[in-house]
């Protein structure tokens, strides 16, 4: 037994909207249990979703609709599904008194074409719709499929799921185990790599191991299916901890931890304190540090070195050096990291400089090529070099560039 989820607009194929509605969905199914193997989005057009309808009902049980349940004419869901199945639509007068109710209530007009929400595929049960005025419905067409259909509006459809589509799933006997997973994240190791480190756990079957890839980092999710959160979280448990110790210091957090929110409890453990010192990242450094509520306990400030001159003057950084190394350089990058923690009188200042392109790069200096110089207590200073690769664009190198210099900072605290 498998759901589908099936996520009816044009305006999703043609990018105008982001589809949330299917990664919430997905959601709510794992924590009932609800495997589900395919999701599809299908445009506003009858003879399509037919052919998206007849798919789904040969793999799945549970077809879950978002979207065209609207008064306009382009809101073709309901009417589809009933004509699939060679069901006629039949007036339900109690959802033309909630949608008059609702109207009146709101100061305005119902028009004609608002009472084609009213018009629902004889059988079905509504599926009330408690902020919006169109109603989903419950319905059973076959006694293999059952159907459940929401209105697009993200808001509407997460409390109607909330409301009835749950409790009416956990009364059909879904619900009685859920799948739960955990996030582990890493940097400084690629997704090849870590894959190949990890290898033989991609073959369990309870808890399962899955690899992604994000922007500069990978994570490894560990799911298991049980009857609790707490009996999942021991499966996953013994299989987590031997991640981590085949990981090392590329592993970092789990689930909602970031490389920020992790230099943040260590600084505030050690009482330790931090300041920035940026050129290519333009703030992007201190930005992230600042997303962490509490952050101003360990994080004094920042320098914005964009200029030479401002290297110079504010961080001290040797004007021969810049003309012999060049501001993207090993050397300067550790002058800026002492510069800026001497001048803000921090435990630790780290600093970075570099090429985000697109232009600006060189043979001998191409795009993407940064450093990150770091400076701590007994008079500790190193820089690093990374490159980032020349393809790819300003916005990556500067984002990799700002959580790479976190990433040497958190292992310099954990290596201690």
């Amino acid at each position: 037994m498998s759901a589908e989820i099936i996520c009816v607009g044009t305006e999703m194929l043609l990018g105008d909207i982001l589809n949330s509605n299917a990664q919430f969905l997905a959601q709510q199914l794992a924590q009932l249990g609800i495997p589900h193997y395919y999701q599809t989005v299908v445009g506003d057009n009858p003879e399509r979703i037919k052919k998206v309808i007849e798919i789904a009902i040969s793999r799945a049980q549970i077809l879950i609709f978002t979207g065209g349940l609207g008064p306009t004419p382009d809101d073709l869901t309901c009417e589809t599904i009933a004509d699939f199945f060679g069901s006629p639509l039949v007036e339900r007068p109690e959802v033309i008194e909630d949608m008059t109710r609702k109207f009146a209530q709101r100061s305005r007009v119902m028009t004609p074409t608002n009472l084609k929400q009213a018009l629902l595929p004889q059988g079905a049960d509504i599926l009330p719709n408690p902020t919006g005025t169109a109603p989903g419905i419950i319905w059973q067409p076959r006694p293999e499929v059952t159907i459940l259909t929401f209105p697009g509006v993200p808001s509407e459809m997460y409390r109607m799921w909330e409301e009835t589509a749950v409790p009416y799933l956990k009364s059909q006997g879904w619900g009685k185990e859920i799948i739960y997973s955990r996030s582990l994240r890493f940097w400084g190791i690629g997704e090849s790599a870590l894959a190949e480190k990890v290898a033989p756990l991609f073959d369990l079957s309870n808890p399962t191991v899955a690899p992604y890839a994000g922007k500069g980092e990978v994570r490894l999710r560990v799911s298991a299916k049980a009857t609790s959160e707490t009996a999942a979280q021991a499966l996953i448990s013994p299989v987590e901890q031997q991640i981590k110790e085949i990981a090392g210091l590329d592993f970092y957090g789990v689930d909602h931890d970031t490389l920020s929110s992790v230099i943040g409890r260590l600084l505030r453990s050690s009482g330790e304190t931090l300041s920035v010192a940026e050129s290519c990242t333009g703030g992007r450094l201190g930005q992230i540090l600042t997303e962490v509520s509490g952050s101003s306990d360990y994080f004094w400030g920042g320098v914005i070195s964009y200029d030479n001159s401002v290297k110079v003057r504010l961080l001290g950084v040797n004007p021969q050096d810049l003309d012999k190394f060049g501001a993207v350089s090993a050397t300067v990058a550790q002058q800026m990291a002492v510069g800026v923690k001497s001048r803000l009188s921090t435990t630790w200042g780290l600093s970075i400089t570099g090429i985000a392109g697109p232009t600006g790069g060189t043979d001998t200096k191409p795009v993407g090529l940064v450093y990150v110089g770091i400076a701590g207590p007994n008079d500790e200073v190193a820089s690093f070099e990374h490159k980032f690769g020349a393809t790819r664009n300003r916005d990556f190198i500067r984002y990799v560039s700002a959580n790479t210099a976190l990433d040497t900072l958190r292992r310099r605290l954990l290596a201690r």
